[in-house]
């Protein structure tokens, strides 16, 4: 099951107001868990280890991922949020210099951070024109679905 799959799965949940959700195949099984009042949903995925098989270390992978952008606040900024349950990092890694900065102008298709979920890195995109006005999560700090990360001014 794919990122894709999770967030169609969570979608459904919100409009036929399901809290809850498990689905269990041979190899994996995934739960989620809405809060009430449609809170957040928590995402449990477990695999099951094969007995006397030896550990597998993950590839750190970069994958884009697309991030829900709202619209336009009474302050005129647009709230670029994360898309997924994940760890934030304003830069590739630790000796790099961080993707965007406050007064930063930023397009559609410009990397404004990674979150590294399940040990693999995924690029997130502004996917909206106009100079980013606030950095809203600490690097390396743990974020929500749906948590705003940036404030970005139209332009």
């Amino acid at each position: 099951m794919d990122l894709k799959d999770i967030k169609a799965i969570i979608d459904l949940m919100k409009k036929n107001s399901i809290t809850e959700f498990e689905l269990e195949r041979q190899d994996s099984k995934i739960r989620l868990k809405r809060g009430l009042n449609g809170g957040t949903p928590t995402v449990q995925y477990d695999e099951p280890a094969i007995a006397g098989s030896v550990p597998v270390l993950p590839t750190l992978g970069v994958a884009p991922v697309p991030t829900a952008v709202t619209q336009p606040a009474v302050t005129g900024e647009i709230d670029i949020k994360s898309p997924m349950i994940g760890t934030f990092y304003r830069a590739p890694s630790p000796e790099a210099g961080n993707y965007v900065e406050t007064g930063t102008e930023v397009n559609a298709e410009t990397v404004v951070c990674i979150i590294e979920a399940m040990k693999v890195m995924n690029e997130i995109k502004a996917e909206v024109k106009g100079i980013v006005t606030q950095v809203l999560v600490e690097s390396g700090k743990p974020v929500e679905f749906g948590q705003p990360l940036f404030k970005v001014r139209p332009n």
